[in-house]
């Protein structure tokens, strides 16, 4: 079960470890403008958020890891400035004393191709400039991290199959020109929109024989994706194109216990037929002036405790 709580505290235990995250840092040298829904994004605001963020981690001196859950540069960055601006954010987590782990967002296509992203955010590809992989923390644990953008009509060449793919896609389940427009479709078909992304073939196999190793080391496993996994965590518009197929990979295995992601920019959470929570963040990008959106996760044998901070909500995720 899932409790929300606002300490999310463990009386009496120590946790096997814990880990930082932030997600939707979506940093630009701009001013501050609006989403499509009118939703007021702080351009220059965020990377102090993230600051702040790195400067809590580091004065904990607990957290073994820390996640960012992938857009760190906006779209509306001008695309001269998309190189320096990528860089001056990884250089702020790279202020955090320990690993970061990055994950690729659609912003993040938007201002620089696979080639040149990657190996910025010291994301080593599998295959062919693709950016899932997993790690362990501990022997217990493994953390999985997914491309949602494998099949994606930004990102790769144009002429790539992955983007013929994708393009051939999102032509046969969304009518409107502008492939970005929700307009006329109609509750889940909503999420065919451009700025989401699906898994493609080699991963989801990579993801099933990933899931059969944890589950042959007894280990439990964190799924993170920048585009959420269940439609009870988020928005249709912002959900994975195929995340029923990926879902339906997971539940094949009792060892997936959370799924946490971004890119809806609210707090969302929910626990699905089979009992994984899914828990999506509130973006760094919409804080005023002033405010936080980060959050400290402690990490036990059977339950983990998201403690947000200031716009993100506290939650025990117990199994």
């Amino acid at each position: 079960m899932g409790s929300p709580s606002g300490l999310a505290t463990v009386q009496g235990r120590q946790p096997l470890f814990s880990f930082g995250l932030i997600s939707d840092v979506q940093y630009a040298d701009i001013p501050d403008g609006r989403s499509f829904h009118g939703v007021p994004r702080y351009y220059r605001h965020s990377i102090l958020v993230l600051q702040r963020a790195v400067k809590e981690w580091n004065a904990l001196q607990k957290h073994k890891f820390v996640m960012n859950f992938g857009d760190i540069v906006d779209g509306n960055c001008p695309k001269d400035q998309s190189l320096n601006a990528v860089k001056k954010v990884v250089d702020e987590f790279a202020r955090f004393r320990g690993p970061v782990y990055h994950m690729i967002g659609n912003h993040c296509l938007y201002n620089l191709p696979r080639s040149k992203l990657l190996p910025i955010l010291e994301i080593q590809s599998i295959d062919d400039g693709c950016a899932y992989y997993d790690f362990s923390p501990v022997p217990e644990y493994r953390f999985v991290v997914l491309d949602a953008f494998d099949i994606s009509a930004v990102g790769w060449p144009k002429d790539h199959p992955r983007t013929l793919e994708a393009l051939k896609f999102l032509r046969e389940r969304n009518p409107n020109k502008d492939k970005n427009s929700p307009r006329g479709l109609v509750g889940l078909e909503r999420r065919f929109l451009m700025f989401n992304g699906g898994i493609g073939k080699e991963q989801m196999e990579w993801l099933d024989r990933v899931l059969q190793d944890a589950m042959k080391l007894k280990q439990k496993v964190v799924i993170c994706c920048h585009v959420p996994l269940d439609p009870g965590a988020t928005e249709y518009e912002a959900l994975l194109w195929n995340y029923d197929e990926v879902m339906d990979v997971i539940h094949r295995y009792n060892c997936v216990k959370v799924c946490l992601g971004g890119h809806n920019h609210r707090d969302g959470y929910s626990i699905d037929s089979h009992g994984v929570h899914h828990r999506v963040f509130e973006a760094a990008l919409e804080c005023p002036p002033g405010r936080n959106a980060y959050g400290n996760v402690d990490v036990y044998d059977d339950q983990i405790s998201l403690v947000g901070i200031d716009r993100i909500e506290s939650i025990d995720m117990q199994f």
